[in-house]
């Protein structure tokens, strides 16, 4: 009995870090001819890179950090837990030589405002695509 326990107990802790672990792509304005790399994404959205490769302005915009999708994307993009990029923004801020992104709700913002602004750029949970957004990375 015990050993029925403890087999269940893998199979869920299993089972719960494969759904943990989410495609997170990040989205553009269909009309956005940029290619980007990881390292060009995560200059964006750092605030180091203000404009795409064709030369138009660059707008990250962030979803709550309370959404998995923001985990996902801090930890494979950025390299950098959600309180990493706190104290970064924090530091940047103060010394007034940066502004966070813009913080949204959720997938479906992200889409709506992307779809509307050649300018901006996004991450989203990987099945929330939509035709409206155009994929350029996935993670």
């Amino acid at each position: 009995m015990k050993f029925l326990k403890t087999k269940l107990c893998i199979t869920i802790l299993g089972l719960t870090s494969v759904f943990a672990q989410a495609e997170i792509a990040v989205v553009v304005h269909p009309s956005n001819a940029s290619a980007l790399d990881s390292s060009a994404i995560s200059r964006i959205f750092l605030g180091k890179l203000k404009s795409f490769d064709g030369g138009g302005q660059a707008v990250p915009i962030n979803q709550e950090s309370s959404m998995a999708a923001t985990d996902e994307f801090n930890s494979k993009v950025l390299n950098k837990s959600g309180s990493q990029l706190k104290s970064y923004w924090s530091k940047l801020v103060f010394t007034g030589k940066g502004t966070p992104p813009k913080v949204v709700a959720n997938d479906a913002e992200v889409i709506s405002l992307i779809s509307a602004n050649p300018n901006l750029i996004g991450y989203i949970d990987a099945t929330a695509v939509t035709g409206t957004v155009k994929v350029i990375a996935k993670f």
